[in-house]
């Protein structure tokens, strides 16, 4: 394969998973933690959508206006709608600039939106609005925003951020649920990976792993995984012995002659009376010394014993 046929296969695995991401409709659950934000993969996200010519709707709870635009262009900003949950949530400061209502208002507002075409809804997050209404509440309220209208022309997507340590397992599976595709971000030696669940219509879930960073214009590059260490592999001829074992010296019980083999009985285990056969006669015997950290002592047997007295 070719350098250029290779970046071409690359990009078309970028595309491939925006795309599949955004194509089912309904909810993308992004599930991350302090160590993997998915902010960024939910910018990559509205940056794609924006590009299909939709119009996005964020809900911002957590940062402002100006640090949510801060890096896309023009063209893409000129199609976000930012619904400012995070200068006053609640009002407090009557100025008129929050969201009347707060944050279940701002929600069912944008249900009652009348934009046409498709549109791309994000929650910047999830976490916060579970912090502001209760769990049972904000799912009807998903679930009425991301299966209003089925449409093709009029497709809604949902895209909601899930700070994933924040909450118990109820509300996380409760939210996963009403997802059509659920990424959990993850990675490994300073890595990122998307391991993205989709639940397509009459079909078996799937799973995928992609390895990604992101562009500062949050473009998506593909990446083949971290490079892992080779772990040590013990050698096929050393004898595997118990690092407790303690044999005798001179007893000769180790000291096999050329063309025999130590052949473990059936019935071989830890303990006094049991041990190795070498051509159908018991040679050592492994007896327990006892002690917090047991360990063996290796004993000629009584066949062993009358062999050495006959010599």
């Amino acid at each position: 394969m070719t350098p250029s046929e290779g970046v071409g296969r690359g990009m078309e695995s970028v595309l491939e998973m925006l795309e599949s991401l955004l194509a089912l409709g309904g909810m993308v659950l992004l599930r991350d933690t302090v160590e993997w934000e998915g902010r960024s993969l939910l910018k990559a996200l509205i940056k794609k959508s924006a590009l299909y010519g939709e119009q996005v709707h964020v809900l911002g709870c957590e940062v402002s206006e100006e640090e949510f635009r801060e890096g896309f262009d023009s063209n893409i900003n000129s199609r976000l709608v930012y619904h400012d949950l995070f200068r006053d949530p609640l009002n407090w400061s009557k100025t008129g600039e929050a969201l009347p209502g707060g944050p279940l208002e701002a929600l069912r507002a944008l249900c009652r939106r009348t934009d046409p075409g498709p549109v791309t809804v994000a929650l910047d997050s999830l976490s916060w609005l579970l912090l502001h209404l209760p769990c049972t509440t904000l799912c009807q309220a998903l679930h009425a925003l991301s299966r209003q209208d089925p449409c093709p022309g009029k497709q809604v997507r949902v895209l909601g951020l899930l700070h994933e340590e924040l909450h118990g397992p109820g509300p996380v599976r409760a939210l996963s649920s009403l997802a059509q595709a659920e990424v959990t971000l993850s990675g490994a030696l300073g890595q990122a990976s998307a391991h993205i669940l989709y639940r397509r219509p009459r079909q078996h879930p799937t799973h995928q792993t992609q390895w990604f960073s992101i562009l500062p214009d949050f473009s998506l590059d593909l990446q083949g995984g971290p490079l892992l260490e080779p772990q040590p592999q013990p050698d096929p001829h050393t004898p595997l012995v118990s690092k407790r074992a303690k044999p005798e010296q001179g007893n000769g019980v180790w000291g096999l002659e050329k063309g025999e083999k130590r052949i473990k009985t059936a019935e071989m285990g830890w303990g006094g009376g049991q041990g190795f056969q070498l051509r159908g006669r018991v040679v050592a015997n492994f007896v327990p010394t006892g002690g917090p950290h047991e360990s063996f002592d290796f004993q000629s047997s009584p066949v062993q014993e009358r062999e050495r007295s006959q010599r």
